[in-house]
């Protein structure tokens, strides 16, 4: 529970998520509004106005659990152009868009870092901004890698329904309509669950490895640029 933390943390960290999940949407309602499609744009949701994208249970579940979601883009495939190429890009969009505020965070610590060493900041101030840069990073991190896993509702599963050959996107749907969301919360929740019921804490996280596994890729190359 996102209680648990400490104040300071929670202060500092609820802004920053809010501001990621925004950015992610605006970036779907953006990039379909640029293939020809106003539905979102008309309903009000081409905005950085988090009040146009909060969804209840999603701002409850982040309270609460400590990740939740915004409302989902509204979109009309049939009014993109090119349709499939226009869906690839929508779905992209929004992990795209995290991957690009993480990379730019990554940056702006470098520099605060390196302003620090020729600059007289405040140790207080320099701590707070370092920590939020580097959080706002590995959040962002986070969004783009679990977006792009291939599963309903999430950005991946219409990035690879749209790559399949048009005869196997009907059945591929059916199964994530099935199947998706059951398979993601047993990602989710599975091995916390089974390590409280086993108590054993070392089971396998696939998730968690995911996470890990393309924070670590991030830095490097941050490292190397």
């Amino acid at each position: 529970m996102i209680f648990q933390l400490p104040v300071s943390t929670i202060v500092l960290l609820l802004p920053l998520l809010l501001f990621s999940l925004v950015i992610h949407e605006f970036a779907h309602a953006r990039t379909a509004w640029n293939f020809g499609d106003p539905t979102a744009k008309d309903m009000g949701r081409m905005t950085l106005n988090p009040l146009a994208h909060i969804d209840p249970i999603g701002a409850l579940a982040l309270l609460f659990v400590g990740f939740g979601w915004a409302k989902p883009v509204p979109v009309n495939p049939m009014n993109l152009h090119p349709r499939r190429l226009g869906d690839i890009a929508v779905s992209l969009a929004g992990p795209a868009s995290n991957l690009m505020v993480a990379v730019l965070s990554l940056l702006l610590l470098r520099g605060w870092i390196a302003l620090a060493d020729h600059v007289a900041i405040a140790e207080n101030i320099f701590n707070t901004v370092d920590k939020a840069l580097f959080v706002l990073a590995i959040i962002n991190i986070a969004l783009f890698t679990f977006n792009l896993i291939p599963l309903f509702p999430l950005d991946g599963h219409h990035i690879l329904r749209e790559l399949l050959p048009a005869n196997y996107q009907q059945a591929f749907m059916i199964w994530q309509l099935q199947y998706g969301r059951i398979l993601l919360m047993a990602l989710l929740f599975g091995p916390l669950l089974l390590g409280q019921v086993t108590n054993n804490p070392n089971i396998p996280d696939p998730l968690g490895f995911l996470f890990d596994y393309s924070r670590q890729a991030i830095l490097a190359v941050m490292r190397i640029i």
